[in-house]
């Protein structure tokens, strides 16, 4: 007969287990120990204390391994804005200031939007590296077209430069009313539209920059020029509130204020006078006015700025981090930044002796 006394109790509490073996002698098996249970226990606290410590010691590895390629490459694109070429939107490129200044911005390592009405008139551009089309800055799906273009081929609209225009001089009495809508419909209204076009993609990117082309004319208003100092005047005082309106969103507005300029702008603009309505009553004026062309500029005047001079300019205010409100450029400029704060007596005295040598 076996006589076998079962373990009772739970696991820390163990009894002797009294055997018989085949020949019937009994045979004492002695349980644990309380020395041997408690070396035991602290053997088995410790091996699982190591374990957790493999454990921490493995997820802390774990976290310090490199990303994987999708993660890389979800940060590489949130830096693709950083990288990539910063783009800019270029109107009136077919001569003078705006060729120059595409080609300026095209050597700095810009990806160039040149435009003009005519792309006949920008085909050298094209050759050099520019992406050049077509726009009429009077036509507002044209401007909304040209804007969706750059964004969608550069990712962004980082500066528009406003360029294109030109001058309607005249004595208002022989400006038509219709002369001076068109006079204000490309030189006020045109910028308008692309300002408008752009903005919206310039806040949703955070930054941006409008560049407008104004003139000394934009400071000073001189006998014949009303139309078109009215103009500049007007688009001065619209940038001037734009820059307060957008200054939140990290979009900077500047003014560039040229004098007269080596070109063929100022040439056009005497081609264009014999179009208005000349009275006989003003033919001193207009005398005066071609005196004025020949002296200042457009026909290699002692005063004029070469177009690089003003693409320089323009160039500068699109890189600088914080740029001021205006960049007046050459003799002239200077000489207009200071005149609007001479008495309207003093100046009208100076047009009147200058009629008087005419």
């Amino acid at each position: 007969m076996t006589n076998v006394d079962d373990a009772e109790g739970s696991g820390e509490e163990e009894h002797d287990e009294v055997l018989e073996d085949e020949q019937g002698v009994e045979t004492t098996v002695d349980g644990p120990t309380i020395e041997e249970r408690d070396d035991t226990e602290k053997r088995e606290t410790a091996a699982s204390a190591s374990a957790s410590t493999r454990s921490a010691s493995s997820d802390a590895d774990s976290d310090s391994e490199p990303k994987s390629d999708s993660q890389t490459a979800t940060v590489g694109d949130e830096d693709d804005r950083y990288t990539r070429k910063k783009s800019v939107l270029i109107t009136g490129c077919s001569s003078g200031i705006g060729r120059a200044t595409a080609t300026a911005f095209l050597h700095d390592d810009w990806q160039v939007f040149a435009t003009a009405r005519d792309t006949d008139d920008i085909e050298a551009l094209a050759e050099a590296g520019c992406t050049t089309f077509e726009l009429d800055v009077t036509d507002p799906d044209q401007v909304s077209r040209a804007v969706e273009r750059v964004v969608d081929e550069a990712d962004a609209i980082d500066c528009v430069v406003n360029n294109a225009g030109y001058a309607q001089m005249g004595p208002m009495e022989d400006i038509s009313t219709s002369d001076l809508h068109r006079q204000f419909d490309v030189n006020v209204y045109g910028p308008h539209r692309l300002v408008r076009a752009a903005l919206p993609h310039m806040r949703a990117q955070g930054a941006g920059r409008i560049i407008n082309v104004s003139s000394v004319f934009g400071r000073v208003s001189f006998a014949g020029s009303g139309a078109y100092s009215g103009s500049k005047h007007a688009l001065e005082a619209m940038s001037d509130s734009l820059r307060a309106e957008v200054e939140e969103f990290d979009i900077d507005v500047v003014v560039i204020e040229p004098g007269p300029v080596e070109t063929n702008f100022a040439d056009r603009v005497g081609e264009e006078l014999p179009e208005t309505e000349r009275s006989p009553a003003y033919e001193t004026l207009y005398e005066l006015y071609e005196e004025m062309r020949l002296i200042g500029g457009g026909s290699g005047g002692p005063f004029a700025s070469e177009p690089d001079d003003v693409a320089e300019a323009i160039l500068e205010s699109a890189r600088a981090p914080e740029p001021p409100a205006r960049y007046p450029v050459g003799p002239l400029a200077q000489y207009g930044v200071y005149a609007r704060f001479l008495p309207d007596t003093l100046r009208d005295t100076g047009y009147r002796l200058l009629r008087k040598l005419v």
